[in-house]
């Protein structure tokens, strides 16, 4: 199991898009995460795309757990993803919302458990104060600082998101939600696996 603290730009380069046998390929989502001051924020497209054929528009990729005191998005594969929530919510439950080891022992056993390795999906979790990337190769990535805050992406979208976001907490006084807004809207406008149709959550530290 590996704890990587690595730059931000890396995780917009850890998505990969997902080979169907008939060399199809499923590619869905820009997901962006950016923390800054007292608020995180996370954002996700509604595009799922099937080879050359958009398949849905508005695809819900992030869900609130733990009593909603935590955000969590995903890149990949659907169906997986919703069994990966219900794995980390548990591992909350488990660990008494502590994201930071939670993180770490789902990391670890979807990189062990033969079950869990079949899953082809990509998460973001985050808090008011941490944020980290998970995958199933048993990497918990932690981005490090940009600015006064943090910048996380993944999805076929993400480098243009990270890119935006990045140039945006480094120059400008704009919200958590600004930025993800923005960023969004620009890599939705650059990649085409991406939409308008954006889900924004936001928790705040005093929630």
């Amino acid at each position: 199991m590996k704890i990587m603290p690595t730059k931000s730009m890396l995780s917009a380069n850890s998505a990969h898009p997902l080979d169907l046998e008939d060399g199809r390929r499923v590619r869905s989502t820009t997901v962006l995460c950016v923390r800054r001051g007292e608020s995180v924020v996370m954002a996700a497209d509604g595009q799922v795309t099937l080879g050359a054929t958009v398949m849905k528009h508005s695809a819900k990729k992030i869900r609130r757990l733990y009593n909603e005191k935590i955000l969590a998005g995903f890149a990949g594969s659907t169906a997986d993803a919703f069994s990966l929530f219900t794995r980390f919510e548990a591992k909350l439950e488990q660990y008494g919302g502590n994201l930071e080891r939670s993180a770490v022992e789902m990391a670890k056993d979807w990189r062990t458990d033969k079950v869990l390795r079949q899953l082809q999906a990509l998460l973001i979790v985050a808090d008011p104060k941490r944020m980290f990337l998970l995958s199933g190769d048993g990497d918990v990535i932690e981005p490090d600082a940009v600015g006064d805050g943090a910048i996380a992406t993944i999805g076929s979208g993400g480098s243009y998101a990270l890119a935006a976001a990045t140039a945006l907490m480094e120059n400008t006084e704009f919200s958590a939600r600004e930025i993800v807004e923005r960023s969004m809207k620009i890599a939705a406008e650059i990649c085409i696996y991406s939409n308008l149709n954006v889900t924004v959550e936001e928790l705040k530290a005093s929630t």
